[in-house]
């Protein structure tokens, strides 16, 4: 059996090395010797697969590929955008002349939006693709893992030839909160991931997904979507490594002077709604307020709808003093802060992992988090939790663990043990085979609906 591993946006954007990125790294970084399963990466470019031979460098790449790769995918949305809108207005909507013409009017749009899509292959494989990938012959029986942020690729019809060519379709699913929590997502992420996931709701013959409680709010999802449809669920973990950490003690001045003054309290994140950012500075100046001396570190790039939050931080009294921001640490510093710190701490409203919890605590740094069940789940006893609607029951926690010398977990940080990136891509490879054969022996599972023609 072949697994065809897709990591389009990894290869195109080489140089980004969070979140999902980091994971699809680790993934192919670490893909199991089997005799009788072959891992092949692949990226999806125009109409056809591309075998990587390897992912190109994060010096001297040519960023405004990337750029006008995105361009070209946002302009090729704006007809159906502009249509919706135009058939919302009463005076269209009620005419029936309206109701004929539009239709034909936005498959015209559709299809002159969609050019810039299909030229710009041809200039990717000239300027990125030649010494990094090569064609790839789909094979019958082949299985297709959407592994990376598959609708940033948005080339669905690609995968529906493949599909029709007797591929099964595997989709990654690292959390739906587009879906689920969308207040908290930028509105063209929310968009084009409702777009995405009713998309594979018609076309996915299985779903892996990065914890059960992902796997949970797939089903439910589903069932509402495809009610007729049974695609298997699976899941799999992520693990700890850190892919570019090799000088575990390189850090500038300021963050080792920052770990040398007082207990650091860290926050590893994109700074954006969801993460919470401002419930850890209601608490921490509880903590100040009282004279608890401690630190809090936000470690993680500016993100989206976090003005009033960044501007709340940047002015803070306790700026550079107890107060710190990193937006450009890279791999070693966070190591180094994560060997440094007293505590990570992690207040977000819903994830679908928590991947900093597992990498801190993988290093002996106990975590306190907020208390949501995918937490309970990855970290179960060894965590402390906080209640988020109460920036003082975090304060709590931090004033007496300054207090006891004992953090307030019940389980002891020492006896945590987490699978490495080996087993868990082994784990991940196998249960894909495991029920992708299952699901062909399997009658009673619903059909999937038949791609577009």
């Amino acid at each position: 059996m072949r697994l065809l591993i897709e990591c389009t946006f990894v290869f195109e954007h080489p140089w980004m090395h969070t979140g999902i990125q980091r994971v699809v790294r680790n993934v192919l970084g670490h893909l199991p010797a089997d005799p009788e399963i072959e891992c092949i990466p692949i990226i999806l470019r125009g109409n056809a697969l591309r075998q990587v031979i390897d992912i190109p460098p994060t010096t001297g790449e040519r960023r405004w590929l990337s750029r006008l790769n995105t361009l070209c995918h946002r302009i090729s949305g704006i007809p159906n955008r502009v249509l919706d809108r135009l058939e919302r207005m009463p005076v269209l909507r009620d005419a029936s002349s309206a109701r004929r013409w539009m239709p034909r009017l936005r498959r015209i749009a559709q299809a002159c939006a969609r050019l810039p899509l299909r030229l710009f292959p041809a200039f990717t494989t000239r300027f990125i693709d030649g010494n990094h990938s090569k064609p790839l012959a789909p094979r019958t029986g082949d299985v297709l893992v959407l592994l990376d942020s598959s609708w940033n690729a948005a080339n669905f019809a690609l995968v529906e030839q493949c599909k029709r060519q007797g591929m099964q379709i595997v989709a990654v699913v690292y959390d739906l909160i587009p879906l689920t929590h969308p207040q908290f997502c930028d509105a063209h992420l929310a968009r084009v991931f409702q777009e995405w996931f009713a998309w594979l709701s018609r076309q996915a013959d299985g779903f892996m997904c990065i914890s059960q409680f992902v796997r949970d709010e797939a089903r439910r999802e589903l069932a509402q979507r495809a009610p007729g449809y049974r695609p298997w669920l699976s899941h799999f973990y992520l693990g700890a490594d850190l892919d570019r950490s090799d000088a575990a003690d390189e850090a500038r001045p300021q963050i080792r002077r920052m770990c040398a003054e007082r207990p650091v309290y860290l926050m590893v994140s994109t700074i954006e709604p969801r993460k919470n950012h401002a419930y850890l500075l209601d608490a921490f100046d509880l903590l100040w307020a009282r004279g608890v001396d401690v630190s809090l570190c936000f470690i993680g790039r500016v993100g989206w709808k976090c003005e009033r939050t960044m501007k709340r931080a940047k002015n803070h009294a306790e700026r550079d003093r107890r107060l710190f921001l990193f937006h450009d640490a890279d791999d070693s510093e966070l190591e180094y802060c994560y060997r440094h710190a007293r505590s990570l701490v992690f207040p977000s409203f819903v994830e679908g992992f928590g991947l900093p919890l597992v990498e801190a605590m993988e290093r002996g740094l106990p975590v306190m988090a907020s208390d949501i069940p995918v937490f309970h789940e990855i970290c179960e006893g060894f965590a402390a939790y906080f209640d988020l609607n109460d920036p003082a029951s975090l304060a709590k926690l931090v004033s007496d663990y300054t207090r006891s010398g004992t953090f307030p977990a019940a389980m002891p940080i020492e006896a945590w043990d987490w699978p490495q990136w080996p087993a868990l891509t082994a784990q991940f490879v196998h249960r894909i085979v495991s029920e992708t054969r299952a699901a062909s022996t399997d009658t009673s599972r619903g059909t999937p609906r038949p791609a577009a023609p």
